[in-house]
């Protein structure tokens, strides 16, 4: 359906570049009806655009600056994603799509989960090994194990096939089984102050781009109910860092901490945080 959408749409879209791999411009089309966006054309070879050592989810990187910030921020943030999961679930069976090097998960068995992860990646597959966390390739490898929670942590931007996909999300919960969906959010302010440069793009690899309407809209299909919104209120300052690289071609921290605090001020009134957390229960 979103496809139709799509392809019925005549509107010229943004235009965008990949900044961290290929220098490619790629344009953001609207979906007219789901509020949603999709980046075209989308390239045969997905792979070939997250060959980077600065793609940081799928490594264990802490060599600049921008590498250790975000690694203690995302080490604080694993308790906070697992106590807003506690406050809806006891803890019971998870499932992390798109697990990285699996932190997230290593984290809920120590706090007494049943963990299964999905990581297509074979380097960050390898980094969760050593971990003792033995991650599968695809959805296909999981079977019809139920779950009482499943997670995708920004990783539903990058689903090529996202209708397909929530509805085997879907048919792996349990009955009251809680869906996580962490994106990206492109009427915060951040977005719409850094435009075409602004880092969650992300373009090839955010094939998708979502508004709250155009969250709702989508997942109203798969009668799945949302329960609760969460804001991810350090995505602002990382994003904005990422964004004044692509802007000016240095990293300002000053200027990137400015811009993070005045969108996360504004989201205070409007809710339109950088990123949000939509809990949907099945």
């Amino acid at each position: 359906m979103i496809e139709q959408e799509i392809k019925n749409d005549k509107k010229g879209g943004i235009e965008c570049r990949d900044y961290l791999v290929s220098g490619e411009k790629f344009k953001l089309i609207p979906a007219s009806e789901f509020d949603i966006l999709k980046t075209q054309p989308v390239p045969a070879n997905l792979d070939f655009y997250y060959q980077s050592e600065d793609y940081i989810s799928h490594t264990d990187s802490a060599k600049s600056i921008t590498d250790r910030i975000y690694q203690l921020v995302k080490g604080y943030m694993l308790n906070q994603k697992l106590n807003w999961i506690e406050k809806l679930k006891s803890p019971g069976k998870i499932l992390d799509v798109g697990a990285g090097t699996g932190d997230f998960l290593l984290k809920a068995k120590k706090r007494g989960w049943k963990v299964s992860g999905i990581e297509p990646n074979k380097s960050a597959r390898k980094l969760a090994l050593l971990k003792d966390l033995n991650l599968q390739a695809d959805l296909s490898k999981v079977g019809t194990e139920k779950f009482d929670v499943i997670c995708l942590w920004h990783v539903l931007e990058h689903i090529p096939n996202l209708e397909e996909e929530i509805s085997n999300f879907k048919a792996l919960l349990k009955k009251d089984g809680i869906l996580v969906i962490a994106v990206p959010n492109f009427k915060s302010h951040d977005a719409e102050y850094y435009e075409e440069f602004w880092a969650a793009y992300d373009v090839p690899r955010h094939l998708w781009h979502f508004s709250q309407k155009g969250i709702n809209n989508l997942f109203s299909q798969f009668d799945l109910n949302l329960i609760s919104t969460k804001a991810l209120i350090f995505d602002a300052y990382y994003v904005s860092l990422l964004s004044e690289k692509n802007k000016t071609g240095s990293s300002n921290y000053l200027k990137a901490i400015y811009r993070g605090w005045i969108s996360n001020w504004k989201a205070k009134e409007s809710s339109e945080y950088s990123s949000l957390v939509y809990f949907f229960k099945n």
